[in-house]
């Protein structure tokens, strides 16, 4: 009996050990496919700087690794992998999709490169999956949509391309796909995945309608669409989504009208975002009745109408943006809206810049809430005086009142604004001092003014250590330049150009060590060019023209290598040209003219360029590149040996007599065209400044310079409308072709004309892209402000359907007459600006672009050339050519081998003049056998 029980204990106890064998085998072999895919993802790591990985070893227990975590039963099967932010770098290996366990991935802010694994799709028991912040590419895995539990998918900020896939996991309830570059459009069978709270799709290329099926998604709550190509009206189907908190569709190119109603059926929105589409109509009274909305912004539209008063019912807003509309107020009635603001009294943002506000600011403006941040009132009809109730905003960081008709004093109080970063009073008639005052922002990044201050600047601006833009050009500023703004460690750009500063500048401008552009022109400076601005090694752009700086150029110029523009002309500057300039390699344009250099010029470097580089007025200079046409300097010193003396009485003194006597003429000319000639600058917004753009910026704004977006060819390039996605700007792209003869010559002397000019009736350029293409190629193009009214020739031109009819479109006499009056004033400015007289050579309708308002703006500079000698006399080109310009267009001059001149320019001015009143061409068939346009006309 004894041995009986015995031996049933040992069988007991054995069938246990088996059964603890076989769940440690079982265990065993279960952790071991995940090991091996663990270590599999740990070698396509090909950086790992913090380390992360380093205890994923064999001594260490996988569940204990770092960014793993495990089940606490029996398997311990990976659950979790998380390793977010820690710049890991490589592919994410196919071996993850054997962690059939794994519910949560998370390898976000890292830079993982290559696709996203299609074994992926294996994880049946994946729910989240956040791969946003890398450098992903391909297209998104189709297999995704095999896991079943999946509800969270983050994709965004990659370089994710092809289209948003068809289906989807059926449970997905957040879709983050924004900052790729995905196109096609959206589908429709999107409304299956029945459980989708969040869809982001925003800055991709992704085009066509808003599908109806969206309506479907009864649940949805965030539908953010920004910063595509989708076109056509707000889809109404969306009316029917109540439970949206956040709708954004800004930035696409939308039109027609919002629904009267949106606001009464969306009434739980929190964020809406319409911005940057093409909207009309009045702005609809309903936006009150989403009561709960924080951000509204619905600038840069055709909105028009008044805000409704009744705006203050939206207690919780924190932003208004309306910027770039035509909304008026021009009366007491229709300013009550800024009352009714007051109750909001959690606003920080209110932008109500670009729009046709009119008279004074109410002093109710110094009702709104004293959490205000941004204020922007730029580009208006603004007048009076300083608005006054500003002053009860303490907490602003960014002030604009720019373009406006402000006049008075800037007052002291100003400098109280302890959190104040940008200021922007330019363009107005602000008069008296600059307020010292304003030297305690010590936030102050940026001062922008060009009004009619007078007096000095305040010594005390030096004390503004945060202080990154100091431009107070075009004012009647006397006085020298304060040596302490150069002790700034941020400074990065000075504008004083066009005042009336003296004295020299000061050596400490070598301390600017982050400075990298320095504008200086127009004013009365003198002495020797300090040599210690060679010590600032970012200087982009140094312009010190039209002062009277005399000594050497400075040979450590040729230290500031990445100098892309430098203006020294119209000085006295004597001695030869330093060689060293020459080894400026980044170095486009270079303008020496009028001064009394001599010498041997170098033949290096941008020497080598005649269109970029400008030294004539120089008599002693001899040699360089044969492009330059200077004489050999064997020849001009036997000429200088038996001449000079004859050549200083005879020539020199008459000569500085006479342009003595021009720059008085000028002078008084300019003080009175002052107030009549506009520049034109960007104005502030919410969103900064404009970006540069590279090549693949250039494409993806252009989707790919497609037909679709083609505007308009011509000799040397080819226009396309895109969209800058950094900036949210609908733009003109104009890309050069190069393997066309004189398209680089093209590019360069449009770039050379624009740099310096700026005015309202001139086509305004955002910046130029020079790289190079998909292929190696160079590559270059300009980037415009985009012209909604087309050029004029097709305004002329072009014909409206009637009644089954064709006629003329209907331009008024009081168009017309503003057109003509529009070009005047820009040809007026090209011949007159303080930089040289620009001679445009190629004005004709199809250069002469419209706004939205109809106002002309003149472009196309291919052919323009800088003046350099006055148009009162005979004029003379830096370069000209057998002919320039257009047939019909082109004055007779120009066909017998003339020099380019202002007079050409007016001549063909004279033409376009009759042609926008007569309806006809030059080169019409009717004008022959003597008879022209101008013969008809009269």
């Amino acid at each position: 009996m004894k041995d009986a029980v015995i031996g049933q204990f040992l069988l007991v106890l054995i069938a246990a050990a088996s059964a603890t064998i076989q769940a440690v085998t079982t265990s065993t072999h279960s952790n071991q496919t995940d090991w091996l895919s663990l270590l599999e993802f740990k070698k396509a790591i090909i950086l790992d700087p913090e380390r992360a990985l380093a205890s994923w070893n064999e001594s260490t227990h996988l569940c204990d690794w770092e960014g793993v975590s495990c089940r606490t039963r029996d398997p311990r099967r990976v659950v979790s992998l998380h390793l977010a932010n820690l710049g890991l770098a490589g592919h994410i290996s196919p071996w993850l999709g054997n962690l059939t366990f794994l519910r949560n991935l998370a390898l976000p802010t890292n830079t993982f490169t290559g696709e996203i694994p299609s074994s992926l799709g294996r994880l049946r028991r994946l729910q989240t999956l956040f791969l946003s912040n890398n450098t992903l590419q391909g297209s998104i895995p189709t297999s995704l949509a095999n896991c079943s539990s999946l509800k969270v998918l983050w994709l965004n900020n990659n370089g994710l391309d092809g289209q948003i896939p068809a289906d989807l996991p059926p449970n997905l309830q957040q879709l983050q796909l924004s900052t790729n570059d995905i196109g096609g459009t959206i589908p429709p069978s999107i409304a299956n995945a029945t459980a989708l709270r969040k869809l982001s799709c925003a800055f991709n290329r992704i085009e066509g309608r808003i599908p109806d099926e969206l309506a479907e998604l009864g649940g949805l709550e965030i539908l953010y669409l920004g910063s595509n190509l989708l076109a056509g009206m707000f889809p109404p189907a969306i009316l029917n989504l109540s439970s949206l908190t956040g709708l954004g569709f800004n930035t696409n190119m939308l039109s027609g009208e919002v629904p009267s109603d949106l606001g009464n059926s969306l009434p739980n929105l929190q964020i809406l975002s319409l911005a940057q589409n093409l909207f009309h109509g009045k702005l609809p009274h309903s936006f009150v009745n989403a009561s709960s909305l924080r951000v509204l912004d619905i600038s840069t539209n055709n909105f028009t109408g008044v805000v409704p008063s009744s705006i203050g019912r939206l207690s919780k807003l924190v932003k208004l943006n309306i910027e770039t509309n035509k909304v008026q107020a021009r009366n007491k009635q229709e300013w009550d809206f800024v009352s009714s603001l007051a109750n909001c009294t959690e606003l920080q943002g209110l932008s109500l810049a670009s729009n046709l506000l009119e008279g004074q600011v109410p002093n109710s403006l110094g009702n709104l809430s004293i959490n205000l941040q941004y204020l922007f009132l730029g580009q208006n009809r603004l007048a009076g005086n300083f608005p006054s109730g500003i002053a009860n905003f303490p907490n602003l960081i960014i002030l604009g009142l720019d373009y406006n008709r402000f006049t008075g004093v800037v007052p002291h109080w100003l400098g109280a604004f302890k959190f104040l970063q940008k200021l922007s009073l330019s363009t107005n008639m602000f008069t008296g001092n600059i307020p010292s005052s304003l030297s305690n922002l010590s936030q102050l990044i940026e001062l922008l003014d060009t009004n009619q201050f007078i007096g000095h600047i305040p010594i005390s601006l030096g004390n503004l250590q945060s202080l990154e833009t100091l431009s107070v050009s075009s004012n009647k500023l006397h006085g020298r330049v304060p040596e302490g703004i150069f002790s700034i460690s941020t400074i990065r750009e000075i504008g004083l150009s066009s005042n009336n500063l003296d004295g020299q500048l000061p050596a400490e401008v070598g301390n600017a060590k982050q400075l990298v552009i320095l504008l200086l022109s127009a004013n009365k400076l003198s002495g020797d060019i300090p040599s210690t601005m060679g010590a600032c090694k970012s200087l982009e752009d140094i312009e010190l023209d039209s002062n009277i700086f005399s000594g050497n150029i400075p040979v450590s110029f040729g230290n500031l290598f990445g100098l892309k523009v430098l203006n020294l002309s119209y000085n006295n500057l004597t001695g030869s040209v330093p060689a060293s300039i020459g080894n400026l390699q980044h170095l486009e344009q270079l303008d020496l003219l009028f001064n009394h250099l001599e010498g041997k010029v170098p033949v290096h470097g941008i020497f080598k360029n005649a269109t970029a580089t400008h030294i004539d007025g120089n008599q002693g200079l001899c040699g360089g590149a044969s492009n330059l046409h200077l004489p050999s300097c064997s020849v001009m010193s036997s000429y200088l040996s038996k001449h000079r003396l004859p050549v200083i009485l005879k020539v020199a003194i008459p000569l500085a007599c006479m342009l003595s006597l021009l720059a008085m003429v000028i002078f008084v000319l300019l003080w009175q065209r002052k107030n009549h000639l506009k520049t034109s600058i960007s104005s502030l917004s919410f969103d900064g400044k404009f970006p540069k753009v590279s090549y693949k910026d250039l494409v993806r704004a252009t989707d790919g310079f497609s037909l679709s977006n083609l505007i308009g060819t011509g000799r040397y390039s080819s226009v396309y409308r895109g969209k800058i996605l950094q900036e949210e700007n609908v733009v003109a792209v104009k890309v050069f072709c190069l393997e066309t003869r004189g398209a680089q010559r093209s590019f360069i002397a449009e770039c050379n004309a624009l740099r310096n000019v700026r005015h309202r009736n001139l086509v305004r350029i955002l910046t130029a892209c020079s790289s190079i293409d998909s292929s190696g190629n160079d590559f270059k193009a300009l980037v415009y402000e985009f012209m909604p009214g087309g050029d004029l020739h097709n305004l002329l031109y072009s014909t409206e359907d009637n009644d089954n009819s064709l006629k003329r479109s209907y331009i008024s006499l009081a168009q017309r007459l503003s057109i003509v009056v529009g070009v005047a004033d820009a040809m007026a400015y090209l011949h007159h600006n303080h930089h040289g007289s620009i001679v445009h050579c190629d004005l004709k309708p199809s250069n002469i672009l419209l706004d939205n308002d109809m106002v002309a703006h003149v472009g196309d500079f291919a052919l323009a050339r800088l003046q350099v000698s006055s148009s009162f006399g005979d004029s003379t080109s830096v370069s000209s050519v057998a002919i320039r310009g257009t047939i019909g267009y082109v004055a007779p001059e120009y066909g017998a081998g003339g020099q380019v001149s202002t007079a050409a320019d007016v001549y063909s001015f004279g033409v376009v003049l009759l042609e926008i009143f007569i309806r006809k061409s030059p080169t019409d068939g009717m004008f022959k056998d003597g008879l022209s346009i101008a013969k008809f006309a009269e």
